[in-house]
């Protein structure tokens, strides 16, 4: 419990897992430009403190990243001006946020430079199973650096150790691709099926009980179907994992065509302007904006 932890990225999925490590009686310092974003994870309990001074995380033992994009976790760390420039020798870096394997395996390499270590500990699912401790985290890296980390991780969430960094970003890179490409059929399909006259409630009611019942299905149907897309994951970080995995996939030599074809008709509704709003905005993309997207 002497352990003191930084935590930069207190957002949507950043801040549920600070705050169960502060209330488990962990020292953490939750960072973030907003001071007062920071002090609204810390006031979970008495073991945390909040800052808006970068500098202020140098000093850590472990350091938690959950950021929103890749080029955000970079430059937070790597570079002359990046943490492992200030870090103690003997630290780790354990990374949360969903980035492409490369990335992933030159800021292990960099960390290692440094005598830090390096965990990837990618998030799975969403805020709510974060909060109940419920959210799965897709670990490798260094295996001592691992185990040191490990009762963190299982105070945070479900840690499974899936041995190497690279495993460990795909895993939720195929995740994100398998699922928002299951969401772009959905929306296809409940578009097909308001043109035949079907009440949209009605048709995800008879879908569930067929080969077409899913995930996506039972969560993001009845938004589609009300049109509600408060954004519980902006469809821009949807289209963001996608072009990750589909990036990935392509370095890998694994012919992808069905989901490289998901991934236009998110990168269509982006360009529409839906980037903001939920992933299941994706059922409102214009047929002109697809076909243009597909066509680029």
């Amino acid at each position: 419990m002497s352990m003191n932890i930084g935590f930069w990225g207190v957002g949507l999925m950043g801040a549920p897992l600070a705050r169960r490590l502060i209330k488990a009686g962990y020292n953490v310092l939750a960072y973030s430009r907003d001071l007062a974003k920071a002090r609204e994870v810390a006031d979970a309990g008495r073991t945390g403190s909040a800052t808006d001074r970068v500098e202020d995380l140098s000093a850590c033992d472990v350091l938690f990243t959950c950021l929103a994009l890749p080029e955000h976790v970079r430059r937070a760390v790597s570079g002359p001006t990046g943490l492992y420039g200030r870090m103690n020798r003997g630290a780790v870096h354990v990374e949360c946020s969903t980035i492409d394997p490369a990335l992933a395996e030159s800021l292990a390499e960099e960390a290692a430079r440094r005598g830090i270590a390096y965990v990837q500990a990618t998030l799975g699912k969403t805020p709510l199973a974060a909060a109940g401790g419920e959210a799965p985290i897709f670990t490798g890296g260094d295996a001592a650096a691992r185990k040191r980390v490990w009762p963190l991780l299982e105070v945070m969430g479900k840690p499974e150790d899936v041995s190497s960094i690279n495993a460990a970003c795909a895993i939720k890179l195929i995740s994100n691709l398998v699922g928002m490409a299951n969401l772009a059929v959905l929306a296809e399909g409940m578009r097909l099926g308001q043109r035949a006259g079907i009440a949209p409630e009605l048709l995800l009611r008879l879908l569930a009980d067929t080969g077409a019942r899913g995930f996506q299905m039972e969560t993001r149907g009845p938004w589609i179907a009300n049109k509600d897309f408060a954004p519980r994951f902006a469809l821009s970080l949807a289209h963001k994992d996608m072009r990750l995995g589909c990036e990935m996939a392509r370095h890998q030599r694994v012919s992808t065509p069905v989901l490289e074809a998901a991934r236009a008709v998110f990168a269509a509704a982006e360009a529409q302007g839906l980037g903001k709003l939920d992933c299941a905005a994706v059922s409102e993309v214009s047929p002109q904006t697809e076909e243009a997207s597909a066509r680029s």
